[in-house]
């Protein structure tokens, strides 16, 4: 009876990610592709902002999505092969939601910089090369995903855990050695840290930039110049900003910290419950980040007669991500 309230209140917390991620990021990625129908080209920034969007549809469908299905024994998803596909496509799609965010990041805080600078040339390089910045970091956190797909196994072959594994309810992660378990563990750690360490600064920098912008704004009407107007778009975006990166400290720092005590604490290896409240914190930025993008872009809903490049420019300078 206990095993059964536990799996239907794990059913509930995925169905919600699934419910809530699934209708957010479609809404996101039709925007866009009716954008690039309009117009047939995408900015770069639109464009990063539709592959996040397509990645993080990936991560609630094949994560939140499987796991409401094992839990209310809907669908029989994760024998071998099924865990080392899940595991490897979460594992990587969920690395690469972060990227494509540090990305997206840095290309706005480029934004910023005075036309003819060295910043400005290298936002010009980065958005024409960005195809091939896409495919390498696709190809990057596959790589490093490798373990996922080495040593996954479903938990029907395995009647306990073993010494060096990781229970994730319906999958184990059998390690040949600790060694190998604590350096896979410190690879994910890095990767996920690294560009949420660097995305923070860039959207600092943003902040800064419009903490002066509004400054010269309010010199500027102090002084009868114009500029009315300016302040509420700003104060969007700069919300957007704290937002966004809220989301990613809370989230993605409460993942790293069960993970980091998923690998100290060798009791937590006898149960799921940790992993179970890692893959909840590590999908939540999925779903809920399209919430975000939608409620930042305000101006478009509200003015529809605009068009084509103006609502681009809107909705970029309104999410300032």
């Amino acid at each position: 009876m206990r095993m059964a309230s536990e799996m239907f209140v794990r059913g509930m917390l995925f169905l919600f990610l699934t419910v809530v991620g699934i209708p957010g990021n479609a809404t996101v990625i039709v925007a866009f592709l009716l954008l690039l129908y309009q117009e047939k080209r995408l900015l770069a920034a639109d464009a990063i902002l539709l592959h996040l969007a397509c990645v993080n549809l990936l991560v609630v469908v094949v994560r939140a999505l499987t796991e409401t299905l094992a839990s209310f024994r809907l669908a029989d998803i994760f024998g071998d092969t099924g865990c080392k596909s899940v595991i490897f496509i979460y594992r990587a799609t969920r690395g690469l939601s972060i990227w494509l965010t540090f990305l997206l990041s840095t290309y706005q805080c480029l934004s910023i910089a005075p036309p003819g600078s060295s910043w400005a040339s290298v936002r010009a390089l980065l958005g024409h090369y960005l195809a091939f910045v896409f495919l390498f970091l696709w190809v990057l956190n596959a790589c490093m995903t490798t373990a996922a797909i080495l040593f996954s196994f479903s938990t029907k072959n395995e009647t306990s855990p073993i010494d060096n594994g990781i229970n994730v309810q319906f999958c184990y992660l059998n390690f040949p050695s600790k060694l190998s378990r604590d350096a896979n563990g410190a690879i994910q750690v890095g990767r996920d840290v690294v560009p949420m360490a660097l995305m923070t600064l860039a959207s600092l920098i943003i902040l800064v930039f419009l903490y002066k912008h509004s400054q010269q704004v309010k010199g500027l009407r102090s002084s009868g110049g114009g500029g009315a107007g300016n302040s509420g778009a700003e104060q969007r975006a700069a919300k957007a900003v704290v937002a966004l990166v809220t989301l990613y400290v809370v989230f993605y720092g409460a993942d790293n910290g069960l993970w980091v005590y998923t690998l100290t604490v060798k009791k937590t290896m006898s149960s799921s419950l940790i992993s179970d409240l890692r893959l909840f914190f590590g999908s939540l930025y999925a779903a809920l980040s399209p919430l975000v993008i939608i409620a930042s872009n305000r101006k478009p809903a509200a003015t529809p007669p605009c068009s084509g490049k103006k609502c681009t420019t809107v909705l970029i300078h309104e999410i300032n991500i």
